[in-house]
């Protein structure tokens, strides 16, 4: 029977899996629970009742129970992760006092107070004053402090929705300081909440310490199922709760990125390029690289924040053929929109995409932009545009980050998951463009298997997590680059797709001036 398995518990924006694993990385039982993934009371606001991830959880957990008994009987840890910047805020007895805010959340707070006069001094300084007002307007934590006074007098510990299943699990307020990703005063640097009481993070996102998580390193177990988390979920009472790390995070320790060679690529809601690095440093200017759910590594990401959501997009707006085509196939319209990638040439017969339908902090006037349009051009050259343009996006990222590492950071291979990862089109359009092999992992719950290492180097089955990710991570395909598509992708991403941007960088600022979208 070999060594027990691990529960791992995965809520993400639209769903939550219980996943069970074994010490080979074989998914041994799964269920699901879909709901939708926030409600919006005005506009730009995106919300979550705290019920709907708890209960959620505790049906998939009891639905494994009941149909996998044998195999629940040996579950011998249970660890969790979960989507990112998800907050969640308490009373002394665990109590939420409102609504989840989620990660894509759009409300502002006013910030009508200064910060403090020399870290105004030193964000001018470096040309960081703006970057910070908007991080410091983003901040759920102002934005409470500000319009729910009450609410926040009220809140014993403001936590990320990890540090809720925590709490709901064990009755503790710890966390794993590899899920410490969101609108928070966290020192990446320094693996933990600041130290001096002047730095700058804690004016900046306004927390005070006393509201946050104590915290430890994943891989450690954080405390134990209680009797009331048993009777719900039906998990054992007393087995360990191991801590993880975050869905991105785990993600890229389950495709097997445990050294400065291969590049995780999450072809998710939010398109990300991880490394995992042994030594910090910054991806992009004065923003951090995340902990990694590797003790002692750290995560340097480069995020496209709507990266596959244009799928979404491009398939509600355009993709109407396809998606009564699928209604009437039982065909996913995906799949019937990558059936037509193949029909389109490299590059899409010149019709380039950059994918900033979301900006980012690094540019933060920066819009979506399609050029190249020409009498060829169909809906199936936008769609294969749209993959082309993220994929561009992602390989200047990889180019920053092993730039910005001192070229410490040589990227070899790639490993590819999420949801456009399940196209083997898609995988093979990304080695041609990024000239490097393309791994697809066996499961594609990868940020489970990530969590469920986690679990087994916790429970002491393996010693190092290089052994556990030779045991546990397998691939079903490689994908290597066709040296004809190499070469058209090399010329019209240096040539053009790099030129676009600062092209264009004032008509976007003389948009943003005019509409006031973003807000300034």
């Amino acid at each position: 029977m070999g060594h027990g398995l691990i529960l791992s518990i995965d809520c993400g924006t639209q769903s939550i899996r219980a996943l069970l694993f074994d010490d080979k990385g074989n998914l041994i039982a799964k269920e699901k629970r879909e709901f939708e993934p926030y409600y919006s009371n005005y506009p730009g606001w995106a919300e979550q009742n705290t019920k709907v991830y708890w209960e959620s959880c505790c049906d998939v957990c009891q639905k494994v129970k009941q149909k996998n008994p044998d195999e629940w009987d040996r579950i011998m840890g249970v660890t969790v992760t979960t989507q990112r910047d998800t907050c969640v805020v308490v009373d002394r007895d665990g109590n939420p006092l409102r609504p989840a805010i989620i990660w894509l959340d759009q409300r502002m707070a006013a910030c009508s107070e200064p910060l403090p006069v020399l870290n105004n001094i030193a964000f001018s300084a470096v040309g960081m004053q703006r970057t910070v007002n908007m991080t410091r307007k983003k901040s759920k934590a102002n934005w409470i402090r500000e319009n729910e006074p009450d609410i926040w007098n009220k809140t014993y510990k403001f936590l990320l929705l990890s540090g809720f299943f925590t709490m709901k699990l064990t009755g503790k307020f710890i966390d794993s300081a590899a899920s410490q990703i969101g609108h928070i005063p966290f020192d990446h640097k320094n693996r933990n909440w600041p130290k001096s009481k002047k730095d700058y993070r804690w004016s900046v996102f306004g927390i005070e310490k006393d509201k946050l998580p104590d915290l430890v390193e994943p891989g450690v177990t954080i405390a134990y199922i209680t009797e009331e988390a048993s009777n719900l979920t039906g998990i054992k009472q007393g087995l360990p709760l191991i801590a993880s790390g975050s869905d991105k995070g785990c993600e890229t320790l389950g495709v097997g990125c445990v050294d400065r060679h291969t590049a995780s690529l999450s072809f998710g809601t939010t398109a990300t390029i991880q490394v995992a690095s042994d030594f910090y440093f910054e991806p992009i200017r004065f923003m951090p690289s995340y902990i990694a759910a590797l003790p002692g590594f750290y995560n340097p990401e480069i995020e496209i924040f709507r990266g596959y959501w244009m799928i979404s997009w491009f398939k509600q707006e355009f993709a109407v053929r396809e998606m009564i085509e699928a209604e009437r196939t039982g065909v996913s319209p995906e799949e019937l929109l990558n059936a037509r990638l193949k029909e389109i040439p490299p590059g899409s017969q010149g019709l380039i995409l950059t994918p900033y339908w979301g900006p980012g902090l690094k540019m933060p006037e920066a819009k979506g932009s399609i050029i190249g349009f020409g009498d060829v051009h169909t809906r199936a050259h936008i769609y294969r545009a749209i993959i082309e343009g993220i994929n561009y996006a992602l390989l200047e990222g990889m180019e920053d980050i092993e730039k910005r590492s001192g070229n410490k950071i040589k990227v070899k291979k790639l490993m590819a998951s999420g949801g456009g990862s399940q196209s083997d089109t898609i995988c093979q359009i990304t080695s041609d463009m990024f000239n490097l092999p393309v791994y697809k992992g066996q499961t594609h719950e990868t940020s489970g298997l990530g969590a469920a290492i986690n679990g087994f180097i916790g429970m002491g089955v393996y010693k190092t997590y290089k052994e556990a990710a030779d045991n546990m991570v397998h691939y079903s395909k490689k994908f290597t680059p066709n040296k004809e598509c190499v070469g058209v992708y090399k010329h019209l991403y240096s040539r053009v797709y790099k030129k676009v941007y600062p092209k264009l960088k004032c008509l976007y600022k003389e948009i943003q001036c005019v509409t006031n979208y973003p807000e300034l």
